[in-house]
């Protein structure tokens, strides 16, 4: 009973990621230019992180993202049996808070700025998906980096951590969101892809695995970075 929980719990809290970290960019644009859109974006993931954190943290540990995950399974914070049920609820919550923004934006007549529910693409990158894999790994790989170093045992900054993850997360869509629209999150990526394809707009899915690999990689190494540093000589 306590596992499902945490599936519900991460089903949750990916789909308030989505609406309310893609629903902001639908509504306000990520035009780097005029800046004010690309901004409200960022906080706008970085502050539903610090939200869920401190309501679901206590049940699921608040990944709400595959990469997470990942990199908790790497560091020996969860089971593979648990791994699989993350990822299931996590993808489902994406898909969920996706179709949540089709009613909204279709019912109220909101023009969709991203054209796609928020979703990723290499678009600004000259359609380059080694590029786009080299951003979101590195990206992924320092907001990971930053999860395992705070919740930490040894670190015991655990009143303050999802403040910090939820700034981290902020800082790395600064760059991101100008380049790829920053990911960093599978399930973030796959739930407004599919839902964008339901309604007629399925050039998401043909980059969708740049979403994926890269920020899987880019998990894999933070925790095999993590793993090397903390240990003791």
């Amino acid at each position: 009973m306590n596992s499902i929980k945490k599936y519900i719990a991460e089903f949750i809290g990916t789909a308030v990621l989505v609406i309310l970290g893609c629903g902001t960019a639908m509504l306000v644009g990520c035009d780097a230019e005029k800046g004010g859109g690309y901004i409200l974006t960022a906080l706008a993931f970085g502050l539903v992180i610090v939200a869920m954190a401190y309501s679901i943290g206590n049940i699921s540990g608040c990944h709400i993202n595959p990469a997470v995950s990942l990199g908790v399974l790497i560091s020996g914070g969860m089971s593979a049996a648990d791994f699989v049920g993350y990822i299931i609820s996590q993808c489902l919550g994406a898909f969920a808070g996706a179709g949540v923004l089709a009613g909204i934006f279709g019912l109220g007549g909101v023009e969709d700025k991203t054209g796609g529910f928020g979703s990723n693409g290499l678009a600004n990158i000259n359609d380059n998906a080694v590029a786009g894999l080299l951003i979101e790994a590195v990206l992924t790989c320092i907001f990971v980096l930053a999860i395992l170093g705070v919740t930490s045992k040894k670190a015991n900054h655990g009143s303050f951590a999802g403040i910090v993850i939820g700034l981290t997360l902020t800082l790395v869509h600064i760059l991101g969101i100008g380049l790829t629209g920053t990911s960093v999150n599978p399930a973030r990526s796959f739930g407004p892809a599919l839902v964008a394809a339901f309604n007629g707009n399925s050039a998401p899915l043909a980059s969708l695995w740049v979403f994926i690999v890269g920020p899987l990689v880019g998990a894999a190494v933070a925790a095999v970075i993590y793993k090397f540093l903390e240990k003791e000589a």
